[in-house]
């Protein structure tokens, strides 16, 4: 007697026929198909056991079915991306979820070196001096309007350049007469001492520090002969060619002060009335 060999679910015979055997027993083609074959997720027809089956996430298509949701390019053996329920290859996920350069207005791939700046993008090798050209990477860089400097660029070009030394000053100076200058550049012009923060005064629109004006253009006392400056609220009076400080105008014999007072002049002394009564 023959053995009997039939399909576990229809229990028809097997020989001569093409079957696929499971765990539990052999299946036609028809039943096997019928009972374990996967749907697929796009077309939501069968997979048949000859047909080349892929699945993602526990979604089963056929390798037909398996393409771009915007293109319409077979992802069988390409990368791909899932957005949402849509598979996407790779270039249109980046064609419409990636940023673009605002310079060459390409897409920057995932991965690719890039560069941010509020809010807008660029490839690195895009974002490039306005006036030199060259690529700025990672140095520093300065926006003016809608054009991007590297620093040397950027001082050379807008940065105002100190009346003394003609460089660019790229950091606090000081402004004498509407000109700009380094602080280590704006100094006394006899002494050389800098005067940034410190009193000073000018002869000829040359900045002079107060010893160095005191000294060279200053008129002297008559009594100390030390320079009247009048800086600090100083005061003096001043009588013919002769000038005093108002602590120093005081009677050559009896020392009392003679500002706001008569006084008699004696030669190069000057008296108070009454030591001038006593002579």
């Amino acid at each position: 007697m023959t053995e009997c060999f039939d399909c576990d679910n229809c229990k028809e015979s097997l020989y001569g026929r093409k079957y696929i055997q499971m765990d539990n027993g052999p299946y036609c083609i028809p039943c096997y198909d019928a009972h374990f074959a996967n749907t697929c997720d796009e077309c939501k027809e069968l997979i048949g056991h000859d047909c080349r089956e892929l699945y993602y996430e526990d979604r089963h298509y056929h390798e037909h079915c398996f393409r771009c949701f915007r293109c319409d390019r077979s992802l069988a053996d390409e990368p791909f991306t899932c957005q949402g329920e849509e598979l996407l290859c790779n270039d249109c996920y980046c064609s419409e979820f990636s940023s673009k350069c605002i310079a060459c207005e390409k897409t920057v791939m995932p991965g690719s070196r890039k560069l941010e700046y509020n809010g807008q993008t660029w490839h690195e090798h895009c974002f490039i001096c306005s006036s030199c050209q060259q690529p700025i990477g990672s140095r520093s860089f300065i926006p003016d309007k809608e054009d991007y400097y590297c620093v040397p660029c950027y001082e050379s070009k807008f940065a105002p350049r100190c009346t003394r030394c003609k460089k660019s000053l790229t950091k606090g100076g000081v402004t004498y007469r509407d000109e700009p200058w380094h602080k280590e550049c704006f100094v006394c012009t006899g002494c050389k001492t800098p005067l940034a923060g410190q009193q000073f005064t000018s002869q000829d629109d040359n900045p002079y520090c107060i010893k160095c004006f005191g000294n060279l253009y200053a008129k002297k006392c008559s009594a100390c002969t030390k320079p009247i400056t009048g800086f600090g609220g100083g005061k003096y009076v001043s009588f013919e060619d002769r000038h005093w400080h108002h602590n120093c105008f005081n009677c050559a014999r009896c020392k009392t002060s003679l500002v706001g007072k008569g006084f008699i002049p004696d030669n190069d002394e000057i008296l108070c009335r009454d030591c001038s009564n006593d002579l």
